[in-house]
C-alpha cells in the first residue's frame, strides 16, 4: 500500500537540542546504546565536516524515482532528517534544486541509501548529506512509494521519529524510546575520554599501563621475552 503518514511520534527536541549542543559523536552514541544503530560504514557525508542531528522522516522510494522524495520535502517539519531507502541505486534523486527547496523548509538533512548529485553546490547550501557518494546519474517521477513506515536504511532497521545523527564518521540511529538515555551516556562517555586523554598527555603513561590492560592482559597468559 502505497501511503503517507503525517502523524507519529518524534524524538523530543530536548534530546535533541541536547545532542545538537554538546556535539557528541556519533561513534560515542553507538557505544553508549549498545553498540547498534550504526549504519553502513558506505554512507558518509559527501563532504567532510557536515553534522546532522534530528527525528527520522523516513522515505521509501523505487530505484531511478525520485517522485517520493519530492512529497517528503513538502511534508517533512523544520528540523526532521530526511531518511530514504532506495536499495542503494546508483541514480541521483537529490541534487541542488531540491536540496534548496530543503534549506527553504529549514529540513535538518539527508540520509540516503544511495547517491545524490550537484555535491559541490549542496556543499556551499551548507545542507548535511550523507549517501554512498555522488553520482550524476537522473531519475524519473513515475513511482509511487511510502513515507513514514519503518524501512531499512543502510543495514539497520529505522522507525519515523528516531534519532538520526551524523558526523565525519557515519551515521547512528538511536531508537526513539532510548534516546534521551542514550544522550545521557553518550555525553559521560565522552566526558570520561576527555579524562583520559589529558592523562595520557600528563602522567607519560601509556594506555597499556593506566587503564589496566597490562593487568588484563597478564590474565589471559600473555608472556614477555626478556629485553
Amino acid at each position: 500500500m502505497y501511503q503517507v503518514i503525517r502523524k507519529f511520534d518524534r524524538v523530543s527536541a530536548e534530546v535533541t537540542r541536547k545532542v545538537i549542543e554538546s556535539r557528541v559523536g556519533v561513534a560515542s552514541l553507538h557505544e553508549a546504546a549498545g553498540r547498534i544503530g550504526a549504519l553502513t560504514s558506505c554512507i558518509k557525508p559527501i563532504y567532510s565536516g557536515m553534522r546532522l542531528c534530528g527525528p527520522a522522516f523516513t522515505v521509501k522510494m523505487h530505484v531511478g524515482d525520485n517522485l517520493m522524495l519530492h512529497c517528503a520535502i513538502a511534508e517533512a517539519r523544520p528540523g526532521d532528517v530526511l531518511v530514504v531507502d532506495i536499495d542503494g541505486s546508483e541514480g541521483g534523486p537529490l541534487g541542488e534544486v531540491m536540496a534548496t527547496g530543503a534549506v527553504a523548509r529549514n529540513i535538518a538533512g539527508l540520509v540516503i541509501d544511495g547517491f545524490v548529485r550537484d555535491g559541490l553546490n549542496i556543499k556551499k547550501l551548507g545542507w548535511p548529506v550523507f549517501s554512498r557518494g555522488l553520482s550524476i546519474k537522473g531519475t524519473v517521477k513515475a513511482t509511487l512509494g511510502t513515507i513514514n513506515h519503518t524501512i531499512s536504511c543502510g543495514g539497520v532497521v529505522v522507525n519515523p521519529g528516531d534519532l538520526v545523527c551524523g558526523d565525519d564518521d557515519g551515521v547512528v540511529v538511536i531508537p526513539r524510546e532510548m534516546a534521551a538515555d542514550v544522550a545521557d551516556k553518550a555525553i559521560a562517555r565522552e566526558e570520561k575520554e576527555a579524562a583520559s586523554c589529558k592523562a595520557l598527555k600528563t602522567t607519560g603513561k601509556s594506555g597499556w599501563e593506566l587503564f589496566g590492560f597490562k593487568a588484563k592482559g597478564e590474565e589471559l597468559g600473555l608472556t614477555f621475552e626478556p629485553n
